[in-house]
């Protein structure tokens, strides 16, 4: 995935709720669809109630897709821990929480000294706020549109206002959504400024999701270039 300062829009499924004991096969039928990067959840039954994997199912899917971006939305106490073994494992972009950490700084120079792009997120109750110190040292800007640790939860549009706030201050920034976006809510996202979009079971479960990436990707870009026309 090319990082687009707020130009254009990126796809990736989170794939949760995929069938995982095929994971490699469903990853790829995902990037077939035209996914622009693979969104990794990796859980710690710690910073949120449920377990998922880590970095050494990383390293077994990397050789099996030596091209794709991996974003790894890492919803896990102490995030610090883990940055070279996801690096080590072939992860792309790193995302931690704002929450699960005392030092942000920090975290963001060990991402990048480890070679990752380095995204920061915050969840449904956290002030957007609270990001804004590092804007200019981030790639990207995660607005959970859920509360994390569990797929197939329904969209929170009360979290919309964040976005909306990050876009009017930040013309070239990435903001990423994630949790219950999909086909049908994708118009609320795009409306507010979001271009990265992480898409679960409306894409993992959806019968032909080419055709959903395709049209949610051109909802996106359709509102991107409105907004460029404003201005």
């Amino acid at each position: 995935m090319a990082l687009s300062n707020g130009c254009s829009c990126a796809i990736g499924p989170s794939i949760l709720n995929a069938d995982l004991s095929s994971l490699a096969s469903e990853c790829q039928r995902l990037m077939d669809s035209g996914s622009d990067y693979l969104h990794l959840d990796v859980m710690d039954g710690h910073f949120v109630p449920n377990l998922t994997f880590g970095h050494p199912i990383v390293k077994c899917l990397r050789p099996k897709m030596p091209n794709t971006f991996f974003e790894m939305h890492m919803m896990v106490s102490n995030p610090e821990q883990w940055v070279g073994d996801m690096a080590d494992a072939g992860a792309n972009m790193y995302t931690f929480h704002h929450e699960a950490t005392s030092d942000p700084i920090a975290c963001i120079r060990k991402v990048k000294e480890a070679g990752m792009k380095v995204g920061l997120a915050i969840n449904p109750p956290t002030d957007v706020s609270v990001v804004l110190p590092y804007v200019d040292m981030v790639d990207l800007i995660l607005i959970m549109t859920v509360n994390p640790g569990f797929g197939g939860q329904s969209f929170i549009a009360d979290c919309l206002p964040k976005v909306k706030h990050l876009r009017e201050k930040y013309k070239n920034l990435d903001i990423e959504v994630d949790g219950g976006v999909g086909p049908k809510t994708i118009q609320q996202c795009a409306e507010v400024g979001a271009n990265v979009i992480v898409s679960g079971s409306a894409l993992v479960k959806h019968d032909n999701p080419k055709e959903a990436i395709d049209y949610m990707r051109a909802i996106v870009n359709e509102a991107i270039q409105n907004s460029q026309l404003k201005t």
